[in-house]
């Protein structure tokens, strides 16, 4: 019996995820499997992968041939060195940060929401803006300041002075 490792799709239908499975050859794509030796998921970033590295290297040392698609799989996880004696053994597969737990980042969103303003909502329509601004600094109308002008003549007349005595 000429037996595959390959991948069974399962998922909805824009977002799939893998098993990687062993199979007889002659079963279709998603029909009965052997054994299910580890799953995929190329719609996470970055992709999840998942092998049981004992039961692939068995697999393969029994003689299963992989599709390309899980030689690329086996590649990343480093399986596929083992398997052929060649430098790189480790692997090159990343793995995705943890999440922070639901509890937690709830727990910062409230500290972060203490630290709004106490005016209320962060943006002010445009008539609220102007009428916090008129409360906040008043407009204090400055009343003109005239200053009074007095004509002088020009030329001050010098009278004849009159002497007494004369």
């Amino acid at each position: 019996m000429a037996t595959k490792i390959r991948l069974m799709r399962m998922g909805k239908i824009r977002t799939p995820y893998y098993r990687i499975v062993v199979t007889d050859s002659r079963k279709a794509r998603n029909g009965l499997s052997i054994e299910e030796i580890g799953r995929y998921s190329p719609s996470q970033e970055p992709s999840f992968i998942e092998v049981n590295s004992e039961r692939a290297l068995y697999w393969l040392g029994v003689g299963a041939l992989p599709t390309p698609a899980v030689e690329a799989i086996l590649k990343i996880t480093g399986d596929w060195q083992k398997h052929k004696d060649l430098p790189g053994k480790e692997g090159t597969l990343r793995h995705a940060e943890p999440r922070v737990h639901k509890s937690v980042a709830y727990e910062a969103a409230v500290k972060a929401s203490m630290n709004e303003p106490k005016e209320g909502a962060t943006t002010l329509k445009k008539k609220a803006q102007e009428k916090l601004a008129a409360k906040s600094a008043p407009a204090v109308e400055e009343t003109p300041v005239v200053e009074a002008v007095v004509e002088t003549p020009a030329e001050v007349v010098a009278e004849p002075a009159i002497e007494a005595g004369e």
